[in-house]
């Protein structure tokens, strides 16, 4: 293989192995989350509370943060965003339980119940187990430029493109 391009495989496989962590008090890895952080209608009678999340070993040059709250289980063929905040301040390296709307500089963007904010987990009754991927995003620049009618796609897209880095932490729920 030629050496002008095994540098940018070489980039691609560093990211791979992220220095991002994050941790919460309030969720654990592969773990069942609580119904306070369940969604109150679509079938589901929760809290709708956002779990405190801290991370840490955002790399240099890291100016701004993103959450984003996935479902890739779904039964949508595009699964279902629960939660995108983007534009969080770089000096911020945790939030609060139930912080959504109080996350001071932050951008807080549509999520797939068709409002601003944090939209509680609720997978259809019966449908078994979801996994839910909560994912802070390290980024370079201090203000992601978004339309306000920014779709979870395009947010998605953005993010994966402008990424330095980032720490998954993957939770379950089941609604009966």
């Amino acid at each position: 293989m030629k050496a002008r391009y095994l540098l940018p495989l070489l980039a691609m496989v560093s990211f791979a192995s992220s220095a991002m962590t994050l941790s919460s008090q309030d969720i654990q890895e592969g773990s069942r989350m609580a119904n306070t952080y369940a969604y109150n209608g679509f079938g589901c009678s929760g809290d709708n509370q956002s779990p405190q999340l801290s991370w840490q070993g955002a790399p240099k040059g890291t100016k701004s943060f993103a959450i984003t709250a996935y479902d890739p289980d779904a039964p949508t063929g595009s699964g279902w965003w629960h939660w995108q905040v983007v534009n969080i301040p770089a000096k911020v390296h945790s939030i609060k339980r139930d912080a959504s709307g109080h996350i001071k500089g932050a951008d807080e963007l549509t999520n797939d119940y068709g409002s601003k904010g944090f939209g509680g987990v609720c997978p259809p009754a019966g449908d078994g187990m979801h996994r839910y991927e909560f994912t802070v995003w390290a980024l370079p620049d201090a203000k992601l430029e978004l339309p306000a009618n920014a779709s979870a796609a395009l947010v998605g897209y953005m993010l994966n493109a402008k990424a330095l880095d980032k720490a998954t932490l993957t939770a379950t729920y089941v609604n009966p």
